[in-house]
């Protein structure tokens, strides 16, 4: 099995530097011992104007039988078929995890974009063709071009006759697969480590906890945002469930704290929704907060929880008053956590005062007894960055398990992006958010919820209350039923 990486250049910029990237000298033809084989790294061409380099994997076929009875005793992974499979199989001759894992071995540096000897090279971007000749496509030339394309690869998939001398037998289930686009060789390379497998749908290897950290990694700034996400997630991990959950609930916190990172609240700091023009304007950002903690107040609650904290900023807002003795804020990213602890000074701050705030790290995808017996919980713009499809289990957690007796949650209105003259019509607020609500919409959920859970539901206008389109922000008191509520204080 093999693949060839081709880029071209000047004689400023000579196609050769990327021997230098790849940590492998054109001139020289080189091998390296694989678990499986050898791999052998030779350039077929290399001047000023064109460089290819080739990776060949020479299994051995013995030590691949080998292996896989030994991963196969301890669960997945091994051969992807038995028995006779074991012997008589494409494993040397397609591409798959095997090639992948040879792939980082060999070029380990190029894949986490190290050069040392010319460290200005790993960020530079290169006019890229990648060629498999042999890889499996379990999905077909259809799903190559759903992995591939929203990478930026211009993809030619071209499926493999099954016999070319009996056409009418149709189509194997290989593809012959072209790669063309400008991009950075690391970000190549960890595209190909992370789909090769996923497209063969096997790996030749256990697949534990680790691979999830690993997939995390070599993901990093490209699948968090993929349009295949799960589908990716779901194969790479072996389709282990526990492992997939972890890993789209990591996933989402990553989005989450990026959005943070990225300023969410730009667009709402630009706008001027002061009544008064004589008056200094006020964000949106801080009026959210502030009609929040007015909702906390009229509920009289005086232990709260942030859910989806972010880098903090309602949890300081809270720290001003006294009423609100124990705030928890609760992120699923320990990089927002982090930042929120720089803001709030927390290491600053007297006995007394920090004895008040608690950071947690969770997912609101999972119940979380640490959550239950407190006064109230806030979802600030915290939906909106959930799949729909997760939203039950987030409900479930919130309203189900935990049971505060007030909820206060805030979400865009949708309805009023057409006000906001920097945001392209038809485009939500955040590149984050999988959805926004308009008024309807956003009732109606809230009302199901009540519903279904126990709880009264009110809802306040956020931000100048337009007679057209409605508020900016649009927020739902919950209020759990008084009867519901002296049941459980009589329990207790």
């Amino acid at each position: 099995m093999f693949l060839t990486i081709s880029t071209t250049g000047t004689p400023d910029q000579p196609a050769t530097d990327l021997g230098f990237l790849l940590h492998k000298h054109p001139g020289k033809a080189q091998q390296f011992s694989t678990s499986h084989g050898t791999a052998h790294v030779l350039y077929p061409e290399a001047d000023d104007e064109r460089c290819t380099v080739a990776l060949l994997l020479e299994v051995d076929p013995v030590a691949l039988v080998r292996r896989g009875r030994a991963s196969s005793r301890h669960g997945r992974g091994g051969a992807p078929d038995a028995t006779l499979a074991q012997y008589v199989n494409d494993r040397p001759y397609a591409a798959s995890s095997l090639l992948a894992v040879a792939l980082g071995s060999v070029f380990s540096s190029a894949v986490k974009g190290q050069c040392a000897a010319r460290p200005d090279l790993p960020g530079r971007t290169l006019p890229l063709r990648v060629a498999v000749p042999a890889l499996p496509a379990r999905g077909g030339a259809e799903l190559v071009q759903r992995l591939f394309a929203p990478l930026g690869w211009a993809v030619t998939a071209t499926p493999v006759a099954l016999d070319e001398h009996f056409p009418e037998w149709g189509d194997s289930r290989y593809v012959s697969l072209v790669l063309q686009g400008e991009q950075r060789l690391s970000d190549a390379l960890r595209h190909l480590y992370v789909l090769l497998p996923v497209l063969d749908d096997a790996k030749h290897y256990w697949v534990a906890p680790d691979e999830v950290d690993k997939l995390l990694r070599l993901g990093d700034g490209w699948l968090a945002d993929h349009p295949e996400q799960a589908l990716i997630t779901s194969r790479y991990l072996a389709r282990r469930r526990s492992l997939t959950r972890d890993a789209l609930d990591r996933l989402a916190l990553a989005r989450l704290a990026e959005a943070d990172d990225t300023g969410a609240e730009e667009l709402d700091n630009a706008v001027d929704e002061s009544a008064d023009t004589d008056e200094r304007p006020v964000p949106l950002a801080v009026r959210r907060r502030a009609a929040i903690t007015d909702a906390l107040r009229r509920a009289g609650a005086a232990r709260v929880l942030d859910l989806g904290c972010g880098q903090g900023q309602l949890v300081g807002e809270l720290l001003k008053d006294p009423r609100f003795t124990e705030i928890v804020g609760l992120d699923v990213s320990m990089r927002a956590l982090q930042e929120a602890s720089r803001r709030l000074r927390l290491e600053r701050m007297t006995e007394r005062q920090a004895a008040r705030v608690t950071l947690l790290q969770g997912s609101l995808a999972y119940t979380d007894r640490r959550l239950t017996g407190y006064d109230a919980a806030v979802l600030s713009e915290v939906i909106e960055h959930v799949d729909p499809p997760r939203l039950p289990a987030l409900e479930h957690a919130v309203f189900g398990a935990a049971r505060p007796a007030t909820v206060v949650v805030t979400t865009p209105n949708a309805e009023y992006n057409v006000r906001w003259e920097t945001l392209p019509a038809g485009h939500v607020r955040h590149h984050d958010h999988r959805f926004e609500w308009n008024r309807e919409e956003f009732g109606d959920w809230a009302a199901r919820v009540a519903e279904r859970h126990g709880y009264d539901v009110a809802f306040e206008p956020i931000g100048p209350d337009d007679p057209e389109v409605g508020p900016p922000t649009q927020m739902a008191v919950f209020r759990k039923h008084p009867t519901d509520t002296a049941k459980q204080a009589k329990t207790a």
